[in-house]
């Protein structure tokens, strides 16, 4: 009895070990996120369903693609006419592809690594300084000549030398000349006359009264001072020379006139300019002209006196250019103080143009332009690691920015640092070409297969194809057509086929070679 009862308790407790085993080792198999229940007796029983994930990871569905390529899109799932379903691209990227045929991603590593940094466009009041190379020229309407009109001799000069200054009617020289002696002596006796006829008729006054009111003006005609006609008027003999005196106050320029020296009426004896305000002739570029108007305030600085600036403004702008240097000649008037601006000095010129004043506009870095020659490029930052390429319109530039009138918008962030270097990093070029509408070189892929029919008067074949890798095509039976008749001329329906293929056009593909294959 003991001996069955030994062997009774040695079976239910292997037959108990044993079930701790099975559910120990079934227990441990369970699948993550099972839910475990435990009943009212304690065991644990797995659930049903595993755990779901968290929908705020899900990413975006944005649309199906073709998955030839073709650019036809749709919003809800679909197949193509060969029966391939269309492809989902999804918000953020889907296998490189974020939708956009004309962006680019780089990784954040590269990113680091190639220290891009970005700024945003920004609406700018811009405006820059234009430079030009210029000269300090005599105002010409500040400029006189002196030219005696009657024939004379110089006896004396007061002024003789070239630079000397002068004031309004200082003493230039003294000048012989018959005509004037002849002019006071006629005057002379036309008073003395006048004395004499005091009792005579008015008429015989008045004709007598105009000879000398003749004389006199005709030296007042000929330049001689006020003061000189009224000392003769006055009672005073007549002079054998007569000074002759400065019209303006200035610098004297030219002088012709030398001591003793005859002249003839109209030759210019002194040229007298007033240079208490100047003119700077800038030399501006053909290119930069049209951004000059007049009125514009102008900076002018000389190398005499490099701490000095003189502020004056555009008077005009000439019509005319200068073939071999290719510059328009633009007028800067300016006051010259104390004289320090001297005729012929070369001068630094600073024009501000721009749209100062105006609108503001939308302004992007001069560093974030990509410059093909042919077109210029930005590249605009769509999220972490993305970039896309924009083509742009530009405007006016400036020392450090440049106006954008079309592509990009204000508060768009552009990249500025590295732009080249993302370049050469990344398929940026490849992307460029697909912003084109001009052709580009088609990619050759490779297949194998079978010869199913050839349709001669369509100048089509049919085959049915396995899998193609490159195109991530799965097997199936499509029309393609032969480059060349010659390609398909040795070939019947049935024949295992090797071949290589690129897409001439959406949806056109093309045999390029064909090769027969072994069962």
């Amino acid at each position: 009895m003991k001996l069955l009862n030994t062997l009774a308790f040695g079976l239910v407790a292997g037959i108990a070990a044993g079930t701790g085993y099975w559910a120990g080792t079934h227990q441990n198999a369970m699948p993550p996120g099972t839910i475990e229940k435990v009943g009212a007796s304690g065991t644990a029983s797995s659930g049903e369903k595993p755990a779901q994930p968290d929908a705020s990871t899900a990413r975006k569905l944005l649309y199906y693609r073709n998955p030839m390529g073709l650019p036809d899109t749709s919003p809800t799932p679909k197949k193509d006419s060969m029966g391939m379903d269309y492809i989902p691209v999804y918000e953020g990227g889907d296998d490189g592809d974020d939708g956009n045929a004309g962006s680019v991603r780089i990784s954040t590593a590269k990113v680091q690594k190639l220290g891009v940094r970005t700024e945003l466009a920004a609406l700018r009041d811009l405006s820059r300084p234009l430079r030009a190379a210029g000269r300090v020229e005599v105002d010409e309407r500040r400029l006189f000549a002196v030219a005696p009109k009657f024939e004379g001799w110089v006896e004396r000069l007061h002024v003789n030398t070239t630079g000397q200054p002068v004031a309004r009617g200082q003493v230039l020289f003294e000048a012989y000349s018959p005509e004037l002696v002849s002019a006071q002596r006629e005057y002379q006796v036309a008073a003395r006359g006048l004395i004499a006829l005091k009792d005579a008729s008015p008429e015989a006054q008045a004709s007598i009264r105009q000879v000398a009111d003749a004389s006199l003006a005709r030296l007042a005609n000929w330049d001689i001072s006020a003061e000189q006609i009224a000392a003769l008027s006055g009672g005073g003999e007549a002079r054998r020379t007569l000074s002759y005196r400065a019209p303006v106050s200035g610098v004297v320029l030219e002088k012709k006139a030398v001591q003793g020296m005859r002249f003839m009426p109209g030759e210019a004896l002194y040229q007298i300019a007033d240079i208490s305000n100047v003119w700077v002739l800038a030399d501006v570029f053909e290119r930069d002209i049209a951004a000059v108007k007049v009125g514009q305030k102008a900076s002018v600085t000389l190398t005499a006196f490099p701490d000095r600036v003189f502020e004056g403004r555009v008077g005009y702008v000439y019509p005319t250019l200068n073939p071999q240097t290719r510059t328009v000649p633009v007028r800067v008037e300016l006051a010259n103080p104390g004289g320090l601006l001297r005729p012929a000095m070369y001068a630094n010129v600073e024009v501000k143009v721009g749209a100062s004043g105006t609108a503001q506009v939308v302004t992007v870095p001069l560093s974030a332009v990509i410059d093909s020659g042919t077109r210029q490029t930005v590249l605009v930052q769509k999220g972490e690691g993305r970039y896309e390429p924009r083509e742009v319109k530009l405007g006016m530039r400036g020392d450090d920015h440049v106006e954008v009138r079309e592509g990009v918008a204000a508060g768009e962030p552009v990249v500025v640092v590295a732009n080249f270097l993302i370049d050469s990093e990344s398929n940026l070029k490849a992307a460029l070409g697909g912003m084109q509408e001009a052709p580009k070189a088609a990619v050759g892929h490779q297949a194998v297969g079978t010869l199913d029919a050839v349709d001669a008067a369509a100048g089509t074949v049919t085959v049915t194809h396995e899998p193609v890798a490159s195109l991530k095509w799965p097997a199936m039976t499509m029309e393609f057509v032969p480059a060349n008749p010659a390609l398909v001329a040795d070939f019947k329906p049935g024949a295992p086929i090797s071949f290589e293929f690129v897409e001439r056009k959406p949806g056109e593909w093309v045999i390029t070679k064909l090769e027969a294959r072994k069962r």
